[in-house]
């Protein structure tokens, strides 16, 4: 029997909690625990009591770390328990901002890692040896997985039965969680139009705000570098210290981000759409926005817009 521990901690959130304990106690071959720090856990709109304090994680084959609603420091006995069974070559896969209490272990240094979009750049502040990748549902190192939020905790738990017991066993426990199987970790997470946060008195801030004000036009490097005053080759060293990124790639996800807009808000044809954000081309258009959001300008709007498609 393959057990599965989950770790509840305080302010733990209900639903990255629950996704594991569901789908795996559903599944031939596992037994699920919840194991805490010891006595109740609060879960915002509830408490519970695990039945199993951290001593359950000793024998786990899979340790499941849920994420938190304040992401508040992580208590040293845990640290001390992830780090201990990491050492014995368990698996430790983590759901939604349970990152932040998986990368305060040590054990995501060096490594790719995935958390929910809205707090990747919180985590690679507070973790800068983890490479923090936004953009997929979840990152598998082996021994070591992360994963989005809300349902890409699903995605993450049906990836490991697929390890455990093939495709047909993954199959029939996305059948019962009403799951469509096929959504793999590299797709992107829905991202929502607004812009990344700058980093607080980047020298970019004007410059960033100028692309997204200017995003429809025939913008190059030379001309973003020249509005800013700096050499190209500058230009692209302050931009990947300051936002991780280049100004090209900032300049397409601000269309990419004008384009959700307009698919929300508008009925207007998504051809139309991709001139109006600048692309040259609704083929590039449509290629660059699945690649940054993970799915077809028309499925997005169908997904999305407010009232349904006109």
């Amino acid at each position: 029997m393959h057990i599965v521990a989950v770790l509840a901690l305080d302010q733990v959130v209900a639903f990255d909690l629950a996704t594991p304990i569901e789908v795996f106690a559903r599944t031939p071959g596992y037994e699920v625990r919840i194991c805490g720090v010891g006595g109740e856990v609060d879960a915002g709109t509830f408490t519970l009591r695990p039945p199993w304090d951290l001593t359950g994680l000793a024998d786990a084959d899979t340790i499941i770390v849920p994420g938190r609603s304040a992401n508040p420091p992580v208590p040293a006995p845990v640290v001390a328990a992830l780090r201990a069974a990491a050492e014995r070559g368990t698996r430790i896969a983590s759901i939604c901002s349970g990152a932040f209490i998986l990368a305060a272990t040590g054990l995501l240094d060096g490594l790719r890692a995935t958390t929910h979009w809205a707090a990747a750049a919180e985590l690679a502040r507070r973790h800068p040896a983890v490479e923090v990748d936004p953009d997929v549902l979840y990152v598998d190192n082996g021994q070591f997985l992360t994963s989005a939020g809300a349902a890409a905790g699903l995605d993450l738990c049906l990836h490991l039965i697929r390890r455990d017991h093939g495709s047909a066993a993954a199959a029939d426990a996305a059948r019962l969680s009403v799951m469509p199987l096929e959504r793999e970790g590299g797709q992107a997470q829905f991202i929502v139009h607004d812009a990344p946060p700058t980093p607080r008195g980047s020298e970019l801030a004007p410059v960033l705000a100028w692309i997204e004000e200017n995003c429809a036009s025939e913008l190059t490097l030379a001309g973003i570098a020249a509005q800013v005053g700096m050499s190209t080759r500058t230009l692209n060293r302050r931009f990947r210290e300051q936002t991780g990124t280049t100004p090209l790639q900032w300049l397409l996800r601000a269309r990419v981000r004008r384009a959700q807009h307009l698919l929300e808000a508008t009925g207007a044809p998504v051809d139309r759409i991709a001139g109006e954000v600048g692309f040259g081309s609704p083929t590039a258009f449509r290629e660059r926005f699945k690649r940054v959001v993970g799915t077809s300008p028309q499925a997005y709007r169908a997904s999305f817009r407010a009232g349904g498609v006109s």
